[in-house]
């Protein structure tokens, strides 16, 4: 614990909306993870002052479903090379998921991604990936300042996050308070989902003391902000950017569609639909429900394709549209 960082209570202030329905900073989740993450995957990690993490389960808690449920990534390394799906990198390396900013009809939101990252210490290069907008997927951004995260600590309560340096504690020139509030999301759901905790994450500035985030305080720490006005309601964890399919593949993520139904195309480099089906996701409404569907391609010749999920539309368009998420696939 870290009594000595809790000098002053700091006022909640510049918590804006993103636009109409979209986020809020009293739009926070409850507390405890929803997901399991494979156990080959990063466990409660930290960096810096508390050691390296044992890589057991992670857990991200945007997910939903019950505690041992899980979602299985591909093996993208923090390269952005793309692997074969189910694997959790080498010994010395650790999957993690990694929030980035991608564009919906609800305007700006965050997609994750799992990513490996070395496993000495998996809390501070999930960050600094974060940070770097390094995404594997070309639709996917960041709106935080180019940086690297050193030391944390996460060793007892609530994760405490160093700043790369006090810049990092004003709004820099141009950034919306908007998207400063959305920056922090991608911090907080970054971290959280590395901890596999759902727990308000503190910021600390050069001299210890808890500080403010882009211009933004916090009373008692930062808390993850409502999923449905924070992320993007459907985001794809298979195929990743870039993987090499064969015959059949399974598709999997995570989203909040209307009677949890899942659309998803396939669609050839000219854009044409060559494929389409429909999967069912475990829930809707209230959070973000894993969902998953088995694709056959062995009717279709070896080339690039995209695989596109939404979100279903039942106002015919009449509404702000649905949310999609897309990969580049190739299939041999």
């Amino acid at each position: 614990m870290r009594p000595s960082r809790r000098p002053t209570r700091l006022l909640v202030a510049g918590l804006l909306l993103l636009g109409p329905g979209v986020l809020t900073g009293c739009d926070v989740l409850g507390s405890g993870s929803d997901d399991q993450r494979p156990s080959s995957a990063a466990g409660r990690a930290g960096g810096g002052r508390s050691g390296a993490p044992s890589a057991t389960g992670a857990a991200d808690p945007s997910d939903a479903g019950s505690p041992g449920s899980s979602v299985s990534p591909g093996s993208s390394g923090s390269s952005g090379s793309s692997g074969s799906s189910g694997s959790s990198g080498s010994s010395d390396t650790v999957t993690v998921p990694v929030y980035f900013v991608g564009d919906t009809p609800a305007g700006p939101r965050l997609f994750r991604e799992f990513r490996r990252v070395p496993a000495a210490s998996p809390f501070t290069e999930a960050l600094t990936l974060a940070a770097s907008g390094d995404a594997l997927d070309p639709d996917y951004r960041t709106l935080l300042p180019a940086a690297t995260f050193e030391t944390s600590d996460s060793s007892g309560g609530d994760p405490w996050i160093d700043l790369p340096d006090d810049s990092w504690t004003r709004r820099p020139a141009g950034m919306s308070d908007a998207e400063a509030v959305l920056a922090v999301q991608q911090l907080v759901y970054t971290a959280q989902g590395v901890l596999q905790e759902r727990v308000p994450v503190h910021f600390t500035d050069s001299h210890g003391h808890e500080t403010q985030v882009l211009g933004i305080a916090s009373e008692d720490g930062f808390p993850a902000a409502n999923p449905l006005r924070t992320l993007g309601l459907v985001n794809i964890t298979a195929p990743e950017q870039g993987q090499a399919v064969g015959s059949t593949f399974a598709a999997s993520g995570v989203a909040s569609s209307f009677e949890a139904n899942v659309p998803w195309e396939l669609r050839d480099s000219s854009g044409a639909v060559v494929l389409e089906g429909a999967a069912t996701a475990e829930g809707w409404m209230d959070k973000l429900y894993p969902w998953q569907a088995s694709v056959d391609v062995s009717s279709l010749s070896p080339g690039t394709y995209t695989f596109v999920a939404t979100t279903d539309d039942p106002s015919d368009g009449e509404g702000t549209g649905p949310t999609e998420d897309t990969k580049t696939i190739t299939v041999s």
